[in-house]
């Protein structure tokens, strides 16, 4: 079994993390826009503060920051990761997301546990989601050992925690295993949580870009139990069966 440690990691040692947050939050902060932060925060229901930095901006100063530096390793990763995440504004946790999805390939399974720091820590889709998709997810297709981890996830308490284990196949297209998709789908369909509910339609929606009849059998047998959210995001680009040629 992989480790599913509830404590927060440990930060590594790493001489490119402090290069990289050095760099980081001096182009950063120069960059602040006080007004534009208080919009973004307001759109983001105020989860964190925002320096207002706008995405494109951001990205360019991203790769300025980035410029000129090694590879990271497994260890370079985490201690960047988890110090961006102790830094208040929301975009040094979009820089780490960013930096993580480069070089998830650089990162084993036993990333997993900073993942699940990542993720129930200051949690909203706007980290939460990229972190399924392009984190856990290739971590998890890597290792054939970790759907241990997401099947915990699955049934853990926090919303956020769920979410990622219903997002982790996102981008797995043929490679997805329908079978763990629509159990986990059935698993959550009875809680209320809105963020759960449109997981499962989105889930659904996109491996209905490969096996749309798997997801019109699976929702057609399951309408009774899914919420009617769920059933139009996994409905939202299918043509009814009987409006097929």
């Amino acid at each position: 079994m992989l480790p599913n440690d509830r404590r927060p990691p440990r930060v590594p040692d790493s001489a490119l993390a402090d290069t990289l947050l050095e760099r980081l939050t001096g182009t950063y902060a120069a960059a602040a826009d006080p007004v534009r932060a208080r919009a973004m925060g307001a759109y983001m229901r105020d989860v964190a503060p925002f320096l207002g930095i706008p995405t494109p901006l951001r990205r360019d100063l991203s790769r300025n920051v980035t410029k000129d530096t090694p590879r990271p390793s497994e260890a370079d990763c985490a201690a960047l990761a988890l110090r961006c995440w102790r830094l208040p504004e929301r975009e040094y946790q979009y820089f780490a997301v960013d930096y993580l999805r480069r070089h998830v390939s650089r990162c084993s399974s036993g990333f997993l546990p900073v993942a699940r720091h990542l993720i129930v820590t200051v949690p909203w889709w706007d980290t939460v989601d990229l972190l399924a998709a392009h984190t856990v997810g290739p971590l998890v297709a890597a290792d054939p050992r970790a759907v241990e981890v997401m099947d915990e996830w699955i049934e853990d308490e926090d919303l956020w925690l769920a979410r990622t284990a219903l997002l982790h196949q996102l981008r797995y297209k043929d490679a997805t295993d329908a079978g763990r998709l629509f159990a986990y789908c059935r698993r959550q369909a009875a809680r209320p949580d809105f963020f759960l509910r449109k997981a499962i339609g989105w889930a659904l929606r996109e491996y209905a870009k490969t096996d749309p009849d798997a997801v019109r059998a699976f929702v057609g047998a399951e309408r009774g139990s899914l919420s009617p959210l769920s059933v139009r995001e996994a409905l939202k680009n299918l043509v009814p069966a009987h409006g097929r040629g």
